[in-house]
């Protein structure tokens, strides 16, 4: 008995001793390798967040080095644990559009008219995320904007390579409008939502529908946060908040490459800017080019970049990402003279508010109408910690606030 007494006090000696080295590590890790501007509101909750995330992380990475699971596959069991129960309000149930699974969330109370249907595509850089991981932000805002909300669990990168993603999101989004009259929803009055890559897939859906003639029209695009382009990763957000969790600058070419060839071997030179031709950088440059965003928005810094040699091998290897599925800022004006009414969130501390500051432009360039709304002490992920334990930020309920709003309005 003293023998397993001992064992146990050892046992636990040596979980507490590593829990520390790993906490500590993790702490070293943010504040060498990320930054937290005196805009953000709330900095000491944003570095903890960080730093479970980062433990969350190098947990997983030991747990893939001895052979009991991958880093992804733990970090996604991590995120999909949360169990929120019955909502008093809603009637949730999970469901098939054809092989896609989706989640619907639609109001108890009753309605006079056929409501506003919500598809929603999460965000988590194409390889993470889920259904679970956005149930408290789809219930908030079926809840709040009374409509009726389809959330879509597309497959993740890196097991399902692009198109995967979209591919998911376009079939489960043409099955909705096909069905609509099952859920009450008013097939003039359907929405397509998401967050980070989210918005991307929301871009990119929306692009594919545009124009269409056998499907209703979809009434309005919600793109909160969205990457919309793979060209330049030196753009002045990029270099402004290129460590500001809780998306930082090579993470942000990580998970485009992940999505697009399930690694990210040449990494290193997409962040340089030599994986794109001369002639397409000139094609593209009246679409993604500083020279867009305004100049208040370089005002924290900027130095304008000059990309490396361009890498022929390294271009037929990335080619891809020049595709408008996958980069939707790329498309033509014709695509994008037909989009619908369009709400955009950026936040000021996020490598990808220029990405949306972008799309802003060639939206009203191209006579779509655009509701902007910009979180000025805002930061990529926020939206998610409208409501979030003891590390809510207000600037998350603002910005969710206003995404409510717009969708009652239409």
């Amino acid at each position: 008995m003293a023998v397993v007494y001992t064992l146990l006090v050892l046992f636990l000696a040596v979980f507490v001793a590593g829990f520390i080295l790993l906490v500590m590590g993790a702490i070293n890790f943010d504040f060498s390798n990320s930054e937290i501007p005196p805009g953000v509101n709330q900095p000491v909750k944003l570095r903890i967040i960080h730093i479970i995330l980062i433990s969350r992380a190098v947990v997983g990475k030991i747990l893939e080095n001895i052979g009991i699971c991958s880093q992804v596959s733990f970090v996604r069991y991590i995120q999909g644990r949360k169990t929120l129960g019955v909502d008093p309000k809603l009637f949730i149930k999970d469901l098939w559009f054809e092989k896609v699974p989706v989640r619907i969330y639609q109001p108890k109370v009753p309605s006079a008219s056929q409501r506003r249907g919500v598809m929603f595509f999460h965000g988590g850089g194409w390889v993470f995320g889920s259904l679970e991981t956005h149930e408290k932000l789809c219930r908030s805002i079926a809840r709040e904007s009374e409509s009726v909300v389809v959330s879509v669990g597309y497959r993740l990168a890196p097991e399902n390579k692009y198109p995967a993603a979209y591919e998911d999101c376009l079939n489960a989004t043409i099955h909705f409008m096909k069905n609509v009259e099952h859920y009450g929803v008013d097939p003039a009055r359907i929405i397509v939502c998401g967050d980070s890559a989210g918005g991307n897939l929301v871009a990119a859906v929306s692009q594919t529908l545009a124009g269409g003639s056998d499907l209703p029209k979809l009434r309005a695009q919600i793109l909160i946060y969205p990457g919309l382009q793979a060209v330049d990763f030196n753009l002045p957000s990029y270099q402004q908040n290129q460590g500001v969790p809780l998306l930082i600058r090579k993470h942000a070419a990580f998970f485009a490459l992940q999505y697009l060839n399930g690694d990210a071997l040449h990494m290193q030179e997409v962040l340089e800017g030599s994986h794109i031709p001369p002639d397409m950088r000139l094609k593209y440059r009246k679409w993604v080019s500083p020279d867009n965003i305004p100049e208040k928005f370089k005002v924290r810094g900027y130095k304008p970049h000059k990309p490396r040699e361009f890498k022929a091998e390294v271009f037929e290897r990335v080619k891809r990402l020049c595709e408008p599925n996958l980069c939707p800022l790329l498309a033509e004006d014709a695509v994008v003279q037909q989009l619908p009414e369009s709400f955009i969130l950026t936040c000021e501390y996020d490598v990808l508010r220029d990405d949306g500051l972008l799309y802003k432009k060639r939206l009203e360039d191209n006579g779509v109408r655009v509701t902007w709304y910009h979180l000025e002490d805002g930061f990529h992920g926020i939206i998610g910690l409208y409501d979030y334990r003891g590390l809510t930020f207000p600037a998350g309920k603002r910005g969710l606030d206003r995404i409510v709003k717009f969708i009652k309005g239409l």
